[in-house]
């Protein structure tokens, strides 16, 4: 009987958790579900004995290790910083890995291992990084297949509020790790323009996009991700004169987080007692302090709706100001039981093919049923699970360390997302 283990119950597992429950009751398989609060699991689960919840510390390495060996293969849903953990006892016991996060030089550093053993460790395999790589790789192997030359890649990707859920000034509403929107663009972003290298520090980051068209949509903007540059080999597309990889919002949204990171709001270094005081002084002092001007009536809409005159205190105790905007956050712009989420994706690439220039525009939009089953945990734990079962099931034979990128990987898992109605509209242009 093969063994699923997941670990992490939060936010972007509720829909992967429904999958594996079917897929382990049809092929009479065990899935075991791990995390911190067992209540979480609970909640989401109907027990078989197919399908079984289990607390797990993370720090706990004796129960860690036992959850691990017990596995033929691994899914984390942790927070970036404990993959490594989980990715060292997977080398131990020889288990394949499964994650949605950006490969780290923790994780890295253990390519030898992974091939050594004969195992697959498969990264940035969920919505962005994931069925990015996988929908752009198949358009690109497909325009070198016929000869063409790719010379603009731009890749864009957003989690919004589906338009008839969209009740607020920021039209906004949270649907994932509520740190990680505190921490948006942290990293600052480096990408290609023009055959140039474009460098724009955190400061600018949400002032730097442009404009894009999706269909049937309002304009939305974009901010560039983190690092484009280090997907250009892996992409192979070292002649394009243009290589972004972008986070979509709604334009307000963009020019309101502007403001929000001039006042500092999203500082891990700066302290606040939350005890003692409102969320209104919160924002008024961090505002004032750093001679933000609120002459606009959106923002000005924006920031009563994050409590600009909600005298109520957090009672939090002594917090850094991001940790204060996150749980401002989680409150205020909190999804309401019946709220879609969206997810949108936008592929655009330009290539030349017999002395013809052409633009391919690929676009991908899905919508959550509501604030449980998000549009967010759909596109971030299908993937996951898809490929999960494709190698349980030998149909991806691949070792080593890996982001799918590789047909073996995409051609297989992309044909699977569309039965579960995650497909691209793709249009080719010459001119």
């Amino acid at each position: 009987m093969k063994h699923i283990l997941l670990i992490g119950a939060g936010k972007s597992a509720t829909v992967l958790i429904d999958y594996l429950q079917q897929i382990v009751a049809e092929k009479n398989w065990l899935c075991t579900i791990a995390d911190a609060n067992k209540t979480v699991i609970e909640e989401k689960i109907k027990p078989t004995k197919h399908v079984q919840a289990l607390g797990l510390d993370m720090l706990d390495d004796l129960a860690r290790k036992k959850a691990i060996e017990k596995a033929d293969i691994v899914i984390s849903l942790l927070p970036p910083n404990l993959h490594f953990l989980v990715a060292k006892d997977c080398i131990t016991y020889k288990k394949n890995l499964l994650t949605a996060s950006y490969i780290d030089e923790g994780i890295k550093g253990l390519q030898n291992a992974i091939q050594e053993n004969g195992l697959l460790f498969l990264g940035e395999m969920g919505l962005d990084p994931g069925i990015d790589h996988m929908s752009a790789m198949e358009l690109i192997h497909k325009i070198k297949n016929k000869g063409g030359e790719i010379t603009s890649f731009h890749s864009h990707c957003g989690g919004l509020i589906a338009p008839e859920s969209d009740t607020n000034a920021w039209h906004y509403k949270i649907s994932w790790n509520p740190r990680n929107i505190v921490t948006a663009g942290a990293a600052g972003a480096i990408y290609k323009s023009n055959n140039q290298v474009v460098q724009i520090p955190y400061k600018a980051i949400f002032s730097s996009g442009e404009l894009i068209h999706f269909p049937n949509l309002p304009p939305l903007a974009y901010y560039p991700n983190r690092d484009s540059l280090s997907y250009i080999p892996l992409y192979k597309l070292e002649e394009a004169t243009d290589f972004m990889r972008t986070t979509l919002r709604y334009a307000d949204f963009c020019t309101g987080w502007q403001k929000i990171i001039d006042a500092g709001l999203c500082s891990d270094e700066k302290m606040f007692d939350t005890n003692n005081d409102s969320i209104s002084h919160f924002l008024r002092h961090a505002f004032v302090a750093n001679d933000i001007h609120i002459n606009n009536p959106i923002l000005q809409q924006q920031l009563n709706e994050l409590g600009w005159n909600d005298a109520t205190t957090l009672n939090k105790g002594i917090i850094s100001y991001a940790a204060v905007l996150q749980n401002i956050l989680e409150i205020k712009l909190a999804l309401a039981p019946a709220d879609k989420d969206m997810i949108v994706m936008l592929h655009e690439i330009a290539y030349q093919l017999n002395e013809e220039k052409h633009t391919i525009t690929s676009s991908l939009m899905v919508k959550g049923d509501n604030a449980l089953h998000t549009a967010m945990a759909k596109t971030v734990g299908l993937p996951l699970g898809i490929a999960a079962v494709l190698i349980l099931e030998e149909k991806i034979k691949l070792t080593g360390l890996h982001i799918p990128i590789l047909p073996e990987i995409y051609v297989p898992v992309l044909a699977e997302l569309k039965k579960e109605g995650i497909v691209f509209q793709t249009v080719d242009r010459g001119r």
